[in-house]
């Protein structure tokens, strides 16, 4: 059964092990909040469900655990680019937010405080955002990867306003897809990892706390863009929820040929050095003057553009050259761990990082961000010089 006087959608079914409402929220909307207070307060559920993973659970009840985040475990982990994206998705949706007053997951946090205060369990059936990203990830082409990941950036740069009534179209589809949709050119390549694998994951996840719990009347509070894939799974059942969770928490490994590309790059340079050389020390060494100034030159200019200490930025140039001939260590991870040791963030960076972040000037106002930022741009900027450089040696080579 599906109701809708009200504009908030709710869909009621009933199964074997007992009933599991769903009610359609938007992720910044006032209406949502009060509807999942009213719901809770009138109505005599079990046990509550959100629409979260662990990790941004724990983003919204505890909002200071970005004050204890390990920068250089992020770097070596390789999860800065992951931490930069989340930080862009969460500014994009706190401008949206910010405009109306209200936080991004009021819905969401009013379902977490309003169970507890009445004794009720919270259940998290939500995928893990990292798997999440990780999938979607795997799913596009490293251009449409790259397409997306600037576009999100590019959203911190518009400021653009929206009406409420915008806000609440937002429950025609869910937030995180809405987030990514927004920027990116190809929706179908997103539509199967950001919305029908967690709606068959939510459906499972909901269905196993039913059976291994005992919860007969479970509210779920979820992105309205969620509702009917939800409501199909669970009416059309899944012969075995546990299993579908396990595949679907899994992240497809990636193919090996790409990882011996670095290696590739690096052999050949080495060879045009080693042909260079032989035909005259001249020409070599003016092979050697191309690749550290190009590729030097690049990453130290990507240092520059994230207001790298001056001193991080002569550390690109001399990197660089040196940790592009290396393929197990980057440009990025030399100049983040000196911006580190030159400017170490300050707890307060940490603290404002949510909120810096909204604003373009924040990204490099914040010693947080502004890491992040030196660690991609100087990555990047070696990434082409490598390209750049590797294309000038064998030009002079040929010539």
């Amino acid at each position: 059964m599906t109701e809708g006087a009200d504009k908030e959608p709710l869909v009621r079914i009933d199964g074997p092990r007992g009933r599991i409402t769903l009610l359609g929220t938007a992720h910044v909307s006032r209406q949502s909040a009060e509807k999942v207070r009213a719901l809770l307060e009138t109505e005599g559920y079990d046990a509550v469900a959100v629409e979260l993973c662990p990790s941004r659970y724990n983003a919204i009840v505890d909002p200071d655990a970005l004050a204890r985040m390990n920068l250089m475990q992020v770097f070596r982990q390789g999860k800065a680019a992951m931490v930069t994206a989340s930080l862009a998705m969460g500014a994009y949706q706190q401008r949206l937010a910010e405009q109306f007053g209200i936080e991004p997951g009021a819905e969401q946090r009013a379902a977490i405080d309003t169970a507890k205060a009445q004794g009720k369990p919270v259940l998290l059936i939500d995928r893990e955002i990292g798997t999440t990203l990780k999938r979607t990830a795997r799913n596009l082409s490293w251009w449409k990867r790259w397409t997306l990941f600037s576009g999100l950036m590019a959203s911190l740069v518009s400021r653009e306003e929206v009406t409420e009534e915008e806000i609440e179209h937002l429950k025609e589809g869910d937030m995180l897809e809405t987030t990514f949709a927004e920027f990116a050119h190809d929706r179908r390549d997103l539509y199967e990892p950001l919305i029908d694998e967690r709606d068959r994951y939510m459906a499972a996840r909901l269905l196993t706390e039913q059976r291994d719990q005992g919860h007969e009347d479970i509210l779920a509070v979820v992105g309205a863009g969620h509702l009917k894939g939800i409501a199909r799974y669970l009416e059309a059942g899944l012969d075995d929820p546990a299993h579908t969770i396990t595949k679907l928490d899994q992240v497809p490994r990636p193919a090996r040929w790409p990882r011996l590309i670095p290696w590739l790059i690096v052999a050949l340079v080495l060879v045009g050095f080693a042909i260079g050389f032989q035909r005259s020390p001249e020409l070599g060494w003016q092979l050697v003057r191309d690749w550290v100034l190009i590729n030097g030159g690049l990453s130290a200019l990507g240092a520059l553009i994230a207001a790298a200490h001056p001193v991080t930025v002569v550390i690109a140039f001399v990197a660089a050259p040196l940790t592009s001939l290396n393929p197990t260590i980057g440009a990025g991870m030399v100049t983040a761990a000196t911006e580190i040791f030159l400017r170490k963030p300050r707890v307060g960076d940490f603290s404002a990082l949510r909120h810096d972040t909204t604003r373009v000037s924040g990204w490099w106002r914040n010693r947080v961000s502004r890491t992040l930022l030196v660690f991609l741009f100087s990555t990047l900027g070696s990434a082409i010089g490598t390209y750049v450089a590797g294309f000038r040696i064998f030009d002079r080579l040929a010539g």
